[in-house]
């Protein structure tokens, strides 16, 4: 079992910056990727970052040029670094951690607000 406590979530302006952090803990030797996703009520849930174990990374073309991820392995912290944050990337982001037998964790979620 991989158990992830998210934080850093909260509110900010539009233009502003949040970091998320994403901390990974149990049986984490079988890492694949870290990343995460965000999901507006009654929707499915959408990639917003991933960095895979060799370092590769993949990102939403809404938060390219604006979002950052990067991981901190000796502590198993995924980072996600926020920048001129938009309303429209209001939504609960949710950390999510893949084995490399590809099994799914997922964090508890927490709530990103940008207000106009």
């Amino acid at each position: 079992q991989v158990q992830l406590v998210e934080s850093g979530g909260g509110l900010v302006q539009a233009g502003g910056s949040l970091r998320l952090s994403c901390a990974a803990s149990g049986r984490t030797f079988s890492s694949y990727a870290m990343g995460w996703f965000r999901q507006s009520s009654g929707l499915g849930r959408e990639l917003v970052a991933r960095i895979l174990v060799g370092g590769g990374r993949r990102y939403a073309d809404s938060v390219k040029g604006r979002f950052t991820i990067s991981r901190d392995d000796a502590n198993m912290t995924v980072y996600l670094q926020m920048s001129l944050l938009k309303p429209d990337d209001t939504d609960v982001y949710y950390c999510n951690y893949v084995t490399s037998g590809g099994k799914n964790y997922w964090g508890q979620g927490t709530q990103v607000t940008v207000s106009a």
